[in-house]
């Protein structure tokens, strides 16, 4: 999960940095937010919520069951607060996509993203993306054990002691 989060951060990160590069036009803004609102990125950045509450608790309470049990109850009331942050991360990614596509890129993506298979891709892409990511480590790792042995075997032919 923690894994997850810093991902999320490094994409809030770069949405803040490419807003600031660049100010697309208010149609594309338009046809982004409404791509954003179809890909249900909203959804995506509530879900967040949990685990950035849950990931404060220990930090905040410091392992003090007195501080736990006032932390737990006030978290409904915080949740309020995180509205802000959670327009910014809307507002944030509908400006990326529309600065890397024009208005009818993002009309034809968000059409696409209506269809049954769009929005198949969009339920199954966390899952898909978590899958190829495990293959490239997998494939690397066995990349990487293979080149250092043909490397090694190289520089012992060239009479190094490894």
């Amino acid at each position: 999960m923690s894994r997850y989060l810093s991902m999320i951060g490094g994409i809030l990160f770069c949405l803040t940095v490419s807003t600031a590069a660049q100010t697309p036009s208010p149609d594309a803004m338009s046809a982004a937010r409404g791509l954003v609102t179809t890909m249900k990125l909203s959804d995506q950045y509530r879900a967040l919520l949990p685990a950035i509450v849950l990931g404060l608790r220990p930090i905040v309470a410091q392992d003090r069951p007195e501080i736990e049990r006032d932390y737990d109850s006030m978290v409904a009331a915080i949740v309020d607060a995180y509205a802000p942050f959670y327009n910014e991360m809307l507002e944030g990614a509908a400006a990326v996509y529309a600065s890397n596509f024009t208005a009818e890129e993002l009309r034809q993506m968000d059409s696409f993203y209506r269809l049954p298979v769009g929005q198949k891709l969009l339920e199954k892409s966390s899952a898909l993306a978590q899958q190829t990511s495990q293959i490239g480590q997998e494939v690397s790792r066995k990349a990487t054990d293979e080149l250092r042995r043909r490397l090694t075997d190289a520089l012992r032919q060239r009479g190094h002691k490894l």
